[in-house]
C-alpha cells in the first residue's frame, strides 16, 4: 500500500552527507524508536518517542526538547519543546523513506504539512544520505533548518560509525 503524498508547496530545503555504512544499516537506524532518538535530535536537544508505527501508512509522534541553556520561547509547541506528528508515506528498505511532518503549534507560521524524503544512495565509501524537506513552514528559518538537518546527519554518521 502506498499512501498518497501531499502536493509540495512553499520552500524546499535539502542536506546531504556520505556516511561509512551500508544503506540497509542506515534504514535500520530509522526503524526502531530508541535508535531514532539516539541520533535525530540536533545538538542542544533531546528527544522522546510518543508514538511510532514504522510501516507505510503508520503514524508517529515525537517530542524534541531544548536543553536548559536555550532561551525560553524557542520551541514551536511550548517554550522549550517541539512536538511533531506525521505518517510514513513510503518505505523502501535500504533506499528511501518519505514521511509527512506537522508541528503541534499555536503559531500559524509553523502550520502545514511538510514532506521529508530521506534517500540512501550506495557508494563505494558507504551511503550518501540526502534529506529533502518540501513545504517547510515559514516560521522555520532556512539557516536554522539547514543547521538542524546537518546536525541530524552528522549525529547519524556518528551513531552508525
Amino acid at each position: 500500500m502506498r499512501v498518497r503524498e501531499p502536493a509540495a508547496r512553499g520552500r524546499t530545503d535539502t542536506a546531504s552527507l556520505v556516511v561509512a555504512a551500508r544503506p540497509d544499516a542506515v534504514y535500520r537506524a530509522f526503524a526502531e524508536p530508541d535508535a531514532l532518538m539516539a541520533w535525530l535530535p540536533p545538538d542542544s536537544m533531546t528527544g522522546r518517542v510518543l508514538d511510532y508505527d514504522f510501516r507505510e501508512g503508520g503514524r508517529y509522534r515525537i517530542e524534541l526538547t531544548y536543553d536548559e541553556a536555550a532561551p525560553v520561547g524557542v520551541g514551536k509547541t511550548t517554550g522549550r519543546t517541539d512536538v511533531s506528528a506525521g505518517r510514513f508515506l513510503s518505505l523502501e528498505p535500504g533506499k528511501r523513506i518519505v514521511q509527512s511532518v506537522a508541528f503541534e503549534s499555536s503559531d500559524a507560521s509553523f502550520a502545514g504539512e511538510m514532506v521529508m524524503t530521506w534517500s540512501f544512495e550506495p557508494l563505494p565509501a558507504g551511503t550518501r544520505i540526502t534529506i529533502t524537506a518540501e513545504n517547510v513552514p515559514p516560521g522555520i528559518s532556512q539557516a536554522d533548518h539547514d543547521a538542524g538537518l546537518r546536525a541530524s546527519l552528522e549525529n547519524l554518521a556518528r551513531y552508525l560509525g
